[in-house]
């Protein structure tokens, strides 16, 4: 079956969960920078990261087809925890989290020949008490080293999740509700 999108992303969790969604995609990978401009509010950086994700992979796409890009941001204290930079900052990251929520944020955007749509996605996270075992075990699955707040949900990391409130596919990292929607506004998917 012919692709009806590319989708923008390296990530195994995105294309696992937009499978979910049964349309047949291909992968386009454009290299964006992901650096927060100074000021930038967590929600503006998320949604322009998306987009700019978007519009470069829309750009090197072989064929003329819309491009399905997202990004996923942890916020603490507002505050914007990338990936870990090395095992310090990982461990630093999980004793942030430990014992309280945080914002899980992902944007999604889809850049076509009418222009791009964006949607946002804001799941609250609360961790259990995370002793220093578990900081150290977990950092040395090796699972949270390219993890944006340096843990999946979706993996070992879920285990220190007490709760969840909003969409834990969003937080997986492509929510599957709201990315619905927007292939069907741009007439991808039927209503």
């Amino acid at each position: 079956m012919s692709p009806v999108l590319y989708l923008a992303s390296a990530s195994p969790r995105r294309r696992e969960l937009l499978a979910q969604l049964e349309l047949p995609f291909e992968l386009v990978l454009p290299q964006v920078e992901e650096r927060r401009a100074p000021h930038e509010a967590a929600a503006d950086y998320v949604r322009r990261l998306a987009r700019d994700k978007a519009l470069a992979g829309r750009a090197m796409a072989p064929r003329p087809l819309p491009v399905l890009a997202g990004d996923t941001i942890v916020v603490v204290d507002g505050e914007v925890l990338e990936k870990p930079v090395d095992r310090a900052d990982g461990l630093a990251m999980l004793s942030r989290l430990s014992g309280r929520s945080h914002l899980v944020m992902t944007a999604m955007a889809l850049a076509h020949r009418g222009g791009c749509e964006l949607t946002l996605v804001t799941t609250e996270v609360t961790f259990r008490a995370l002793s220093a075992s578990d900081k150290a075990r977990y950092w040395a699955s090796g699972e949270p080293a390219d993890k944006a707040g340096g843990y999946g949900i979706q993996g070992l990391g879920g285990r220190f999740v007490s709760r969840i409130d909003g969409s834990y596919s969003a937080v997986v990292g492509l929510p599957l509700v709201e990315t619905e929607a927007l292939l069907q506004r741009a007439g991808i998917l039927p209503r």
